[in-house]
């Protein structure tokens, strides 16, 4: 049987709660699970399909924006996803990157790896992908949920490197400039000041040195994350370049990772550790 069939049980179930409302029992279920998880074998092997991502053959193309009110609610929500900008910014962009399905599961429009080796033995991980502004929350090295960034602008990058989840906030008040109220806060460096939260998104980089994220992703990160969950911050933004996601071409590659499958020879996995 295949090994990656025989993964414990707390990342199977923990991909269908992914995907659910997450609530106080939800959270108190996880951090038992996460105490026992390790070493625990699962033979019914049916579970753990639960955590796969279904190959599929979407693809992309670009679209002239013209009026958003042609799309469905939910088309529009996946669209802020792909285009890296939120409902406010979505139609300030002459065209926007658009799938050819509309039906599949979340995570099957995700440029984040569905799984990666490294990770595999993890309760939970946080990556984010400077260069294609994106996220992927992963459990046990299975991606878990994604969503788009809108990282350091010009002269404010956010630096690349390994960090960690230390304390969150309902509302907080930045110390910089008063009158900027990040909603469901999550610090992720003490020192910088560094932290994930909900603000607005362009579609390009232009915080001064957070990760914002759209609001649903930084209420999901707020209830699901923990203190000492590690944060890898890779690459660099190329300010020079176009925006790499609104190349149709490019999602047909996507994200590579380190320990990915896509994962060139060359690359190397030592900043995992």
């Amino acid at each position: 049987m295949n090994e990656k069939l025989l993964r414990c049980p707390a990342a199977a179930f923990s991909r269908v709660f992914a995907q659910a409302a997450r609530g106080d029992v939800v959270q108190l279920w996880r951090n038992a699970m996460y105490g026992c998880a390790k070493g625990v074998v699962l033979v019914a092997s049916t579970l753990c399909f639960a955590a796969e991502i279904p190959p599929t053959d979407v693809s992309y193309h670009l679209e002239p924006t013209q009026l958003l009110s042609r799309f469905s609610a939910k088309q529009r929500d996946l669209l802020e996803k792909l285009n890296r900008a939120d409902a406010a910014h979505l139609g300030l962009w002459k065209c926007l990157i658009v799938p050819s399905q509309w039906d599949l599961d979340e995570l099957a429009y995700s440029p984040m790896p569905g799984s990666i080796e490294q990770l595999s033995d993890r309760p939970q991980t946080l990556v984010v992908d400077l260069p294609a502004q994106v996220f992927g929350a992963y459990e046990f090295g299975t991606l878990v949920r994604w969503g788009p960034v809108s990282s350091g602008g010009p002269g404010n990058s956010t630096l690349p490197g390994r960090y960690h989840l230390n304390w969150n906030a309902r509302v907080r008040i930045s110390s910089v400039n008063h009158s900027w109220v990040m909603r469901w806060y999550f610090n992720f460096d003490r020192v910088i000041g560094y932290g994930f939260h909900e603000y607005s998104l362009p579609g390009r980089p232009a915080s001064h040195g957070c990760i914002r994220l759209l609001e649903s992703d930084a209420k999901w990160l707020f209830h699901w994350g923990r203190s000492g969950t590690p944060v890898m911050v890779l690459g660099h933004y190329d300010f020079s370049s176009p925006r790499p996601w609104m190349q149709p071409t490019w999602w047909s590659g996507g994200v590579t990772l380190p320990g990915s499958a896509s994962t060139p020879a060359d690359l190397e996995i030592e900043q995992w550790e």
